[in-house]
């Protein structure tokens, strides 16, 4: 499990790289989300994680950030989300697609970012999940709610978090991977794996490998 990229294409080359090494290429990979934004190679990023899924089909599954939302939601309605994505990151995005917004409305922003992204990656990342889940171990991008299975929880929750997350445990006993809170380093409690650790911020890029009975971080 990848944490936030946030645009930085390197690190996650070189992370995927170890993945492989360490794991094999039979590795199955699954990305926390917000894979867009603040970094300076987001495009980049997208096309390599789109093209990536093509060949790879389900040993890679790119969950769907609260980033990702406020992109498709700038894209559905530039006018009233704009704002809110372009100080989120949306700018980096824009610039590693070439799309300048000087002089340009919200709406003339969104069709060139639309045109840029074209309809099969608009389809892919509408269509990416919100959580996956197998056995004991879920991955989600924020974080969510302790009291309710993972199949019952609002996209909101998923993307945002919840008030409980980090003080009531799951009495479900389900181990929780998530992003979007940046933590110094990889951090492993009450049921809870945080893998954000701000790549790009300048820090690693941290992945987590589970898998019979043992926990292993790698990061770049």
């Amino acid at each position: 499990m990848i944490g936030d990229i946030h645009g930085c294409r390197d690190q996650l080359e070189s992370l995927l790289e170890m993945i492989w090494q360490s794991e094999g290429y039979d590795a199955r990979i699954i990305t926390v989300g917000d894979m867009i934004d603040r970094g300076p190679d987001s495009n980049e990023v997208l096309q390599r994680l789109g093209a990536l899924h093509r060949v790879s089909g389900s040993r890679l599954t790119c969950l769907k950030g609260n980033h990702e939302q406020m992109m498709l939601d700038f894209l559905s309605d530039p006018r009233n989300a704009g704002v809110r994505w372009i100080h989120a990151g949306g700018l980096d995005t824009l610039e590693s697609f070439g799309i300048s917004s000087d002089g340009k409305g919200f709406e003339e922003i969104a069709g060139e970012l639309q045109d840029r992204l074209g309809p099969d990656m608009m389809h892919w990342l509408r269509g990416l999940p919100s959580y996956w889940e197998e056995s004991n171990v879920a991955v989600v991008h924020a974080g969510a709610d302790p009291a309710l299975p993972l199949a019952e929880q609002t996209e909101n929750t998923l993307y945002w978090g919840h008030k409980d997350f980090r003080s009531i445990p799951r009495a479900d006993g389900k181990w929780i991977i998530h992003g979007h809170t940046i933590v110094k380093e990889p951090r492993i409690k009450d049921g809870r794996i945080s893998i954000d650790t701000g790549a790009y911020r300048g820090m690693p890029l941290t992945a987590v490998a589970v898998g019979d009975g043992k926990i292993n971080f790698l990061q770049a």
